[in-house]
């Protein structure tokens, strides 16, 4: 059974693609089928319709996420209509993304967000190139870490918030760089505990 939306707390979560440009090595789809009893592994992508079905009235959440077990800003077609669609129906929408949309894309995708996205939480991950491509394994290389640095600094003034993340596997001292960088870009900073 293909788990399109799933519910977590009080929130409504949207999983539109397994597919990542990132193979991170604390990544939670590594051995798990999913997020408390959904299996959140596609045998096809939702099209915008299908999700927007299985929404419904969106202000009976606090927000709607996306973030699933893949990259959501790869399907931007698709999630610029749903978003479109809950922000008509009065719901709030939140994206957390690896901030790879501009590069995997080959355009500044940004613009596209705007009046649509309340919270873009982008992940940061580590404060260096090397660092960022040790952990993350992207399909970028070294360009990646600099990609998802311009799409942040993009996103700051046009998204009402943004958020910059990293996970507390990394020491004190690179935890506080991350905080650094975030806090330059004009991100707020956000400690998240390993799944």
């Amino acid at each position: 059974m293909n788990t399109y939306v799933y519910k977590l707390y009080d929130a409504l979560y949207i999983n539109l693609t397994n597919r990542c440009t990132n193979a991170c090595n604390f990544c939670i789809r590594d051995g798990r089928e999913g997020m408390g009893d959904y299996n959140l592994w596609l045998d096809k992508e939702p099209t915008a319709e299908e999700v927007i079905k299985e929404i419904g009235d969106p202000t009976q959440y606090s927000e709607i996420v996306f973030c699933g077990f893949g990259e959501p800003m790869i399907k931007l077609d698709e999630l610029i209509e749903i978003a479109k669609e809950v922000k008509k129906r009065g719901g709030k929408v939140r994206i957390n993304t690896n901030g790879h949309a501009n590069i995997y894309h080959g355009e500044n995708v940004v613009p596209k967000l705007k009046g649509i996205v309340d919270v873009i939480s982008i992940s940061l991950n580590a404060p260096t190139v090397e660092q960022y491509q040790e952990i993350c394994r992207s399909r970028y290389g070294l360009k990646a870490f600099d990609a998802m640095l311009d799409f942040a600094r993009e996103c700051v003034g046009t998204i009402p918030e943004v958020v910059m993340s990293v996970v507390d596997v990394l020491s004190p001292e690179d935890i506080e760089k991350c905080r650094k960088i975030a806090e330059d870009i004009g991100a707020t900073f956000r400690l998240r505990h390993k799944e």
